[in-house]
Formats: C-alpha cells, sequence, structure tokens
C-alpha cells in the first residue's frame, strides 16, 4: 500500500507526462480465517485471512521479450521468489500476471509485490505494444494489442518458472488488459483481480456527457508517452535496439496516435470524439458477457470509472463468480485500496492473496464466498455487505424541482416558475469533481471546494428537500430529466446530487453531465425501475445529434453516475443544476462556440416538470452493523 509520498510521487510522474504531452484504518475484531478455512456466502461475511511467508526473498530474472506474430517484441520483467542466496526457486508456480502501459522498468506501480511474490508466486509484467520497453505502435487496448494478450498468456503458460496456472491483477490500465483478455477464457486464465477498471471507456470519462476529460485524458496520454521513452538499464547493452524503441515511440506520441487522437477529440474532428467502433472494441462492458474466469472489481465512488465499476460486476455475475467492492476513493485511492483494513474487510493484499489462494493454488479458504457486494456508504460513513447490485430491493422515487428552490415528491403546479443560469465554461472548478476527475491528484492540495459545495452552488441553481424525517437510502444510478432552453445554440448541463447538514455544508455525491445537443437516447439500452427510466443510454453519435435553436424548450435526460448514500434523518437532499463541469468536461470548438454567453433557463411547472429519479433501498435493508463487526 502507498503512502502519502508514494501518491506524490505518482502525481508527480502525471504531471511530467503532462508536459512532456504539452512538448510534443484499523482493523475489527473477528475471528481469524487460516487458508483452509470455510464458510457460507450467507455466514462467514467478511473474514480477516493471514498466511505467513514462504521464501523470504525474492530476485527479478534478467528482462525477456515475447516475440509476437508480426515480429514485435514485447518487454518483460519476470519476478521469482527466491532463498536466502538470492537463487530463484526451481519449481513452477502460479503466476501472477500484469500487462501495463506504464514501463515496467521504472518500478513504483509496476513493481513486483512482495506481499505475493514471497507467498509463493511467480509475478510477471509485460509492457504493451509500443509501450515501456516494447517495440511496436501504442494504440490504447486497440485490436492488434489485445491479440497480443492472448500470446501473451500462451507464453506465461509454458515457461519453465509456470505451472500453468496464471491470475492477473493491477489497476486501472492494468485492469482494463485484464478484463479484454479474460474476454477469451485462455484454460490457463484462472482469476483476474480488476482494481478500478474502466468499462465504457467513451461514457465513464473520455467523453462523458459528449465533453472531453480535460484534466485527465492529456495527462494520462502525456504519461504513458513519458514513461515510454525512459529506457530500461539493460537496453544500453543493445544501442541499436534502445534507438530504435526511442524513435518509434516518439513518432507514435507526436504524429500516430497520441498527439492526434487529443486533437481530434478537442476539435471534433474525427471518428474520437463520438461513440463508435474505436471506442466499443476497447471497452470491456462490451464484451463482458463473454468473461467465465473468476473476477473480483475494486470500485470507488469518487473514482474517475465510478459509472462502470458496479456495471462490471452486474454483467460478470451471472457468467462467473463475480465480487464487487467499492470504498470512497478517488483513483489514486481506490488504486491501494486506501484505508483497509477496516470494518471486518481484510487488507487489499490480503483479499487479492485469498483469491489467487483460492484458484490458482487450490486452496479450501472459502474465498469463493465472500460477500457478493459490498459498499461504503456516505452518511453512515461504514462499509456494508449487500446481496446484490442492483439491490434485490431497489425501487424509483421522481422528486420534483420546484419553481421556488424546493425539492418535493410532490409535483409542479401550473404557474410555478423558472430559474437561469449563466453559461460560462469554468463552474464545477471549485466543487469535488475537481479532485475526482483529476484521477484524485488535484485532491492531494488541501482545498474547501473539495468538502463543501456552497462556493460553486453560486454558479448553479439549487432545489433543496425539506430535513429528512427518516434515514433515507439510495443506492444505484440516478436521471435527472429536466426542461431546458437556452439563447445560445447550444448547452452543457450539469447535475449534482448532494447531501447537506443541518449547519449547511453540502457534500456532493455525484454528478452527471450533458451536452444538450447530445441528449438522443436508445431506450432499448436505457435501465428502467417500475417503469421509470433511471439510467439513460446516450447514443452520442454524429447522426443522433439534435441541434438546439435559440430560447426552443427541450426535454434532457441526464445520466447521473451511481453512488451509495445515507441521507440522515435531519439532513437535506439538494439537486444543483449548472451550465459546466471544469476541468471534467471540456466541450470541443465548435460546442464551445454555441453554448458559451448564453442563459440557460430550468423550467418547474405542471407542462415542463423538471424532477430527478432516484434509486431508493428501503433502510430496513440496511444492516445495522458492517458485516464482521
Amino acid at each position: 500500500m502507498m503512502g502519502l509520498r508514494d501518491q506524490v510521487v505518482a502525481g508527480l510522474l502525471i504531471c511530467l507526462g503532462a508536459m512532456l504531452t504539452a512538448c510534443g484504518g484499523s482493523s475489527s475484531s473477528g475471528q481469524t480465517t487460516t487458508a483452509n478455512d470455510t464458510g457460507s456466502a450467507e455466514t462467514r461475511g467478511w473474514q480477516p485471512y493471514e498466511r505467513p511467508q514462504e521464501f523470504s526473498a525474492m530476485v527479478t530474472l534478467p528482462r525477456e521479450f515475447i516475440e509476437m506474430r508480426d515480429g514485435v517484441r514485447l518487454s518483460a520483467h519476470i519476478t521469482l521468489p527466491a532463498d536466502e542466496a538470492g537463487n530463484p526457486v526451481e519449481t513452477p508456480l502460479p503466476v501472477i500476471l500484469t500487462q501495463t502501459g506504464y514501463n515496467s522498468s521504472t518500478g513504483g506501480v509496476t513493481a513486483a509485490n512482495p506481499y505475493f511474490v514471497q507467498r509463493g508466486y511467480a509475478q510477471v509484467y509485460v509492457d504493451v505494444r509500443g509501450t515501456g520497453n516494447s517495440e511496436g505502435v501504442w494504440e490504447a487496448w486497440g485490436p492488434v494489442e489485445q491479440a497480443d494478450y492472448l500470446e501473451v498468456m500462451d507464453w506465461v503458460a509454458k515457461q519453465p518458472w509456470s505451472d500453468g496456472n496464471v491470475g492477473t491483477w493491477g489497476p486501472s490500465f492494468m485492469a482494463i488488459t485484464q478484463l479484454l483478455t479474460a474476454q477469451h477464457n485462455h484454460p490457463a486464465h484462472k482469476a483476474l483481480f480488476a482494481i478500478v477498471p474502466p468499462g465504457d471507456v467513451y461514457r465513464d470519462i473520455t467523453f462523458a456527457g459528449g465533453q472531453i476529460n480535460g484534466a485527465f485524458v492529456p495527462a494520462w496520454l502525456g504519461l504513458v508517452t513519458g514513461l515510454s521513452l525512459i529506457p530500461a538499464q539493460e537496453s544500453f547493452q543493445d544501442p541499436e535496439q534502445l534507438l530504435s524503441v526511442f524513435a518509434e515511440h516518439t513518432a507514435n506520441a507526436v504524429t500516430e496516435f497520441q498527439a492526434t487522437t487529443l486533437i481530434g477529440g478537442l476539435t471534433g474532428s474525427d471518428e474520437t470524439a463520438y461513440d463508435s467502433e474505436f471506442w466499443r472494441v476497447r471497452s470491456p462492458l462490451t464484451h463482458i458477457d463473454k468473461v467465465k474466469v473468476p473476477t473480483f472489481v475494486v470500485g470507488g465512488l469518487r473514482d474517475i470509472f465510478q459509472r462502470s465499476e458496479p456495471m462490471a460486476y452486474e454483467g460478470l455475475k451471472d457468467n462467473t463468480n463475480a465480487k464487487l467492492l467499492i470504498g470512497p476513493w478517488d483513483h489514486l485511492q481506490g488504486s491501494q485500496l486506501e484505508g483497509l483494513p477496516v470494518d471486518g474487510i481484510p487488507h487489499g493484499d490480503d483479499i487479492a492473496l485469498a483469491w489467487f489462494d483460492h484458484y490458482l493454488k487450490g486452496m479450501n479458504n472459502g474465498a469463493e464466498d465472500m460477500p457478493a457486494v459490498t459498499q461504503y456508504l456516505y452518511g453512515e460513513e461504514r462499509y456494508v455487505t449487500l446481496p446484490d447490485w442492483p439491490h434485490p430491493q431497489l425501487q424509483s422515487e421522481r422528486w420534483y424541482l420546484r419553481g421556488d428552490g424546493s425539492l418535493s415528491q410532490q409535483g409542479a403546479a401550473a404557474d410555478e416558475g423558472s430559474k437561469i443560469v449563466l453559461q460560462q465554461p469554468f463552474a464545477g472548478i471549485c466543487s469535488d469533481s475537481t479532485a475526482q476527475w483529476s484521477a484524485g491528484i488535484l485532491g492531494l492540495l488541501p482545498s474547501p471546494c473539495y468538502d463543501d459545495n456552497r462556493i460553486n452552488e453560486a454558479l448553479e441553481v439549487t432545489y433543496t428537500s425539506a430535513p429528512m424525517k427518516e434515514d433515507y437510502f439510495i443506492n444505484g444510478p440516478i436521471q435527472a430529466d429536466l426542461w431546458i432552453s437556452t439563447t445560445a445554440l447550444d448547452a452543457g448541463v450539469v447535475v449534482r446530487v448532494s447531501d447537506v447538514s443541518p449547519d449547511g455544508v453540502s457534500r456532493q455525491l455525484t454528478s452527471g453531465l450533458l451536452t444538450a445537443s447530445a441528449r438522443a437516447v436508445d431506450p432499448n439500452q436505457s435501465r428502467y425501475v417500475a417503469g421509470n427510466m433511471i439510467q439513460p443510454w446516450h447514443l452520442y453519435t454524429a447522426e443522433s445529434r439534435q441541434p438546439l435553436a435559440m430560447n426552443e424548450v427541450v426535454a434532457i435526460n441526464v445520466e447521473i453516475f451511481s453512488t451509495s448514500a445515507v441521507i440522515k434523518r435531519g439532513h437535506a437532499l439538494r439537486i444543483s443544476v449548472g451550465a459546466s463541469d471544469f476541468p471534467r468536461g471540456i466541450p470541443p470548438v465548435l460546442d464551445l462556440v454555441d453554448q458559451l454567453a448564453g442563459v440557460m433557463t430550468v423550467y418547474s411547472d405542471a407542462d415542463r416538470p423538471s424532477s430527478v429519479v432516484l434509486p431508493v433501498i428501503p433502510i430496513e435493508a440496511l444492516p445495522i452493523v458492517s458485516s464482521g463487526e
């Protein structure tokens, strides 16, 4: 687990990448479970898992190259358990494989985990094509790269240090490679542990709401580029290969993929600005129903992939043994499973070890019966175990945005007024969105904006309920059905959901973003609960765009990403509506011109009743205490 120092280092690496692009707890008490204990899903809940290390040391072998079908060679680092003299074990071992774009020779998030290796695993890091010290051209999880995943799996399974049982592990980039590999169900692929994985690359972050992410995407492209220009020490022994890879990676960054993809998105000038086959082939949710490999999914309520993490579990659970753990994390925090152990949940490495011990080593340790769903609940400020996601008792309730600024389950009257919002591009910068959508990097800097939205709400219109008379449990995706018009030619619309405490502090729980001209929805792919659409599926294609005329009143459905929270008795629920969420969303240039210098009106009368649909669980379904306490 990384501490603050390592988080800062990770942040600096991302900042370095961005510059390069510009140039070109405490544990709860409980009975200790050994590696041979078992139990049912209904009775065991979360239990500690402890297994002593088997080896006192580990050794990383000289770098190897794995040759692909077209002659391109991928760089691989293999770490094995070793004796006290540093000699690697000779017995074949199960393997934990990570395929990364972050240069496995640099260490950090691509360093072997001693916790796994010293407990009897070989750990392998492979730089994907065109990154790190691998040859070839990088195209971010494209079809050629995905074909490599299977060849790498073949190679790993057949090595003398491998017993043919392979698990995959890692966060973020390394999680998407796992899920894309798993769709092929390679016979050696026995388990995966996907930490903060994207699911729908377009809708999750890259173009959420039809607007490019200006906080994370440029920095991430720069990070991959910058790390790919750092040679491994071994590369200096082969200057010809070193210069060839350096030139190949530089050309790819400047003229072929990274820069051209970013420019195309910002200008809206090519297919990457819209949902297309380019994004679908790279999105695990497209293929998730094919996966049969047992999968543990880790997500975060403030993660950049907040939207898809529970949806990945949902797509997996009917086809394999799947588990879901969602913490109160941004991307950096979730990558480390920060704060565990707590509330009876073990340390993140112990959870992964139990998963791999069961599926790769065949230990009868009850890992298959870990709780199906574990979620952190805002308001309760604790983790709870739940039977499923979506919750079996999920209901939908509609709350209306009233003309007087209240939020009520009673419908609007005919003569209720409307509210106006000035369309300017920089609202959102003083909100929790800035920390979340920078992957947690900017969240390392202290700011009152991350804990209280009231400053940002001065630029938005707000609708607030009366204080709750009893605890109110929401868990799942949220939809805002708004009636709007604008004096401009288009509008960006951000909708925030907040918990307002009795002292007035407004704490953002989640949010959604949509460009009004991208409002077209496919009802067949949208989610409904009790007849109410609660998660719209926007088409986001060039053909589906619906331009606005000045002062034309239109209905839009804004997708608000899933959350889990209890609005406590005496607290209020608040919906705020604004015109931008910078730096989370930056409209492509032409869209931005259409949206500037306008005034957006949000309507609240009986004929145009703006509202939100909330995912509500009976409070009686909430466990009184966390499992394991």
